[in-house]
């Protein structure tokens, strides 16, 4: 496939603010899945080339966490091991399990997270008990969503981010961090696969990495200097729009229920 200068900035432009809403509150995908589409890319390699660019994304507000001193990457070692196992088996498994059933849970599972983050108002604030302990919890939480993020992908932030909030009791700037430490993992176990499957478009993948690396790294910025103030309510957004999304790519005929 070749595509335009014009077409090629356009794509680098939308990779950085999917990759800086992405550091914030997760749901970039929601905004490079369907401009790659546009383009007339079959929709097997747009799932390639959305992993490829958005692992550069998530790696650079991974990386900006950890200089800032938000993250351990050592206290997270095990965490990050099971969270790559269960994409991996998530990436494999994709090929031989109907994703049906996924798709009709997680848009409960979304709008229930924002309703939580708007019910209640303390949520993300921190200092609480933990729930399970850390290997408890990476075994858990790290290789069931890592599963997921392989096997279907949709509001994987948004789950890790509930996850640490609700049972590991973090505030929401470090669960946000350490969220993006295990997307990124995620994102690169699955993007493995595809690339031994020779899936990615390079030409585009590597243009949009770059708008999405800036992105990413400007989004962790506003993280660390903004805080939960900002987060909550781009959660609860970014939540209710991925909710809407999936509900409606499986209801495709909705408007035509409408009364007008």
């Amino acid at each position: 496939m070749e595509f335009s200068i014009e077409v090629m900035a356009l794509l680098f432009a939308v990779a950085g603010f999917a990759g800086f809403i992405d550091a914030v509150a997760g749901g970039g995908g929601l905004i490079t899945i369907p401009a790659l589409l546009a383009t007339g890319m079959p929709p097997t390699q747009t799932l390639a080339t959305n992993k490829l660019q958005g692992s550069f994304g998530s790696f650079s507000s991974s990386l900006y966490f950890v200089r800032n001193g938000l993250v351990s990457l050592k206290d997270m070692r095990f965490a990050i091991l099971c969270t790559f196992i269960g994409a991996a088996l998530g990436a494999e498994m994709v090929q031989l399990i109907d994703a049906g059933i996924l798709t009709s849970l997680i848009p409960g599972l979304l709008i229930g997270i924002s309703l939580y983050f708007l019910l209640v108002p303390n949520a993300g604030k921190g200092g609480g008990t933990p729930k399970m302990s850390e290997n408890l919890f990476a075994l858990s939480v790290g290789t069931g969503i890592g599963f997921y993020d392989g096997f279907f992908g949709p509001g994987t932030g948004s789950l890790f981010t509930i996850c640490f909030v609700t049972i590991a009791q973090l505030g929401l700037v470090e669960a946000t961090a350490k969220t993006k430490v295990l997307n990124f993992t995620s994102n690169f176990a699955s993007l493995l696969f595809f690339i031994f499957a020779g899936l990615p478009v390079w030409e585009i993948g590597l243009v949009m990495a770059a708008g999405g690396f800036l992105g990413g790294r400007m989004g962790a910025k506003v993280v660390v200097t903004k805080g939960r103030g900002l987060i909550r309510p781009m959660v609860v957004t970014m939540s209710m729009v991925m909710a809407v999304k999936l509900l409606i790519d499986q209801n495709p005929h909705w408007l035509d229920y409408l009364p007008w």
